[in-house]
């Protein structure tokens, strides 16, 4: 049986603390740049809701902290990281990139009706890799998914998720981010995150 779980809302319609994941999504849908994240305690979630959420986001709940990956070894700092997260999958889909170093938020889609993790791990390479261009940086990109990493590669998805009214506005994205793959030269690195050594992923939407 899952463990209990307190949903902190710091930025959406009602910012709060919520009891299930379905309240929260009702806070946070469809708003740009919501911040939120779950927590094992009431107690933690209070604590949380009431500091800044800098303090909480982008940073592992375990024993392995950003803070602590910083030496020889660990993931270049100096990048974005991306993550997805879907309730179910296919499930609500949302992704978004942070900055590695502190977490903090550069952009976030989402929630989109239907759709699956690895497909919004996919658009969120793309979203930062188009970003990075726009902004002529060649700073790397880190994702945990070696399934859109692959995509990336092969310009192109591999999905059992159907194409219908529901999905359509997702795989639209889907069509654009392949055309730009297509159409561009990139000078980023496109990296694996090593969850074993370094902790879970900076953006990381804590739902786990």
């Amino acid at each position: 049986m899952p463990k209990k779980k307190y949903y902190v809302v710091w930025r959406g319609i009602q910012p709060g603390i919520f009891g299930t994941w379905k309240e929260c999504e009702q806070q946070i849908k469809g708003i740009q740049g919501a911040i939120y994240k779950a927590f094992p305690t009431p107690e933690e979630a209070r604590k949380a809701f009431n500091s800044d959420w800098r303090n909480f986001i982008g940073k592992s709940s375990g024993k392995k902290k950003v803070k602590q990956i910083q030496g020889p070894g660990g993931p270049d700092l100096e990048s974005l990281s991306v993550d997805a997260a879907c309730s179910g999958n296919p499930g609500s889909l949302e992704y978004r990139g942070v900055e590695t170093a502190t977490g903090r938020e550069i952009f976030h889609m989402g929630a989109f009706p239907l759709g699956t993790v690895n497909i919004g791990e996919f658009l969120a390479i793309v979203h930062a890799l188009a970003l990075l261009e726009k902004e002529h940086s060649t700073l790397p990109v880190y994702s945990d998914s070696r399934t859109a990493l692959k995509w990336v590669k092969d310009k192109k998805i591999k999905t059992n998720l159907p194409r219908n009214e529901r999905t359509e506005g997702l795989f639209n994205l889907v069509d654009r981010a392949v055309a730009w793959l297509e159409g561009h030269d990139y000078p980023n690195r496109i990296i694996k995150w090593d969850t074993g050594s370094w902790g879970e992923i900076p953006a990381d939407f804590g739902r786990k």
